[in-house]
């Protein structure tokens, strides 16, 4: 169970130890409990798993009830609704990411006491989900629009803390986090294998 400061500052502080928000999709209950085993074992503090190939929160659920039996955290991804981000707290996630940004979900989210992490890409969705009290902020698709552009949003949203996502792997994830991003999501190109190398070129790249 989190608690209230933690939960206010879940994303920067997490990502602070394990700059790499670990994806994971399109695995049965089986498979993603193992998968989300190998990322923790790796050292990642937060392990997505997304409702866009689990709709009946199968996969999900597996994974919270492992994390907190291992004292972990799991959170669901691809929560874009109201509707969701109550199922997805009902089910034990610990915090819930979305590809976009909707005004709803976030106050949802709020209500709930549940960490939500939205997705922006524009100035506007910036600007308004900052107003809703977001200080972290999944940039999406990160890949396409690089790191130029966490470089460029810096100076007129000093207190938003980006999270490159879509589109990142071990190959550029050190790019994003060179140009100011607090962390990554791997989820295509997630290999548990890899993790412990890439997380301390990470920090090192974050400490710089």
């Amino acid at each position: 169970m989190l608690t209230e400061t933690e939960a206010a500052n879940l994303f920067a502080e997490r990502l602070a130890i394990a700059p790499v928000l670990a994806v994971i999709r399109g695995q049965d209950a089986e498979q993603s409990v193992r998968l989300a085993e190998g990322c923790w074992s790796a050292g990642v503090e937060l392990v997505e798993v997304s409702l866009a190939r689990d709709p009946g929160l199968e996969a999900l659920t597996a994974v919270c009830q492992r994390a907190a039996r291992l004292g972990r955290l799991a959170g669901a991804g691809t929560v874009c609704t109201p509707d969701q981000v109550r199922s997805v707290a009902e089910a034990g996630a610990s915090f819930a990411v979305a590809p976009g940004f909707a005004r709803d979900a976030v106050e949802a989210a709020d209500a709930v006491g549940l960490p939500y992490l939205p997705g922006v890409t524009t100035p506007s969705e910036v600007q308004a989900a900052l107003a809703l009290g977001c200080r972290a902020l999944k940039l999406f698709p990160a890949g396409e629009l690089g790191p130029a552009w966490i470089r460029a949003y810096a100076g007129p949203f000093p207190k938003a803390r980006f999270v490159a996502v879509g589109g990142v792997s071990a190959a550029n994830a050190g790019d994003f986090i060179a140009a100011g991003a607090i962390g990554v999501g791997i989820g295509g190109a997630l290999d548990p294998a890899v993790l412990p190398d890439l997380l301390a070129e990470l920090r090192r790249l974050s400490a710089e």
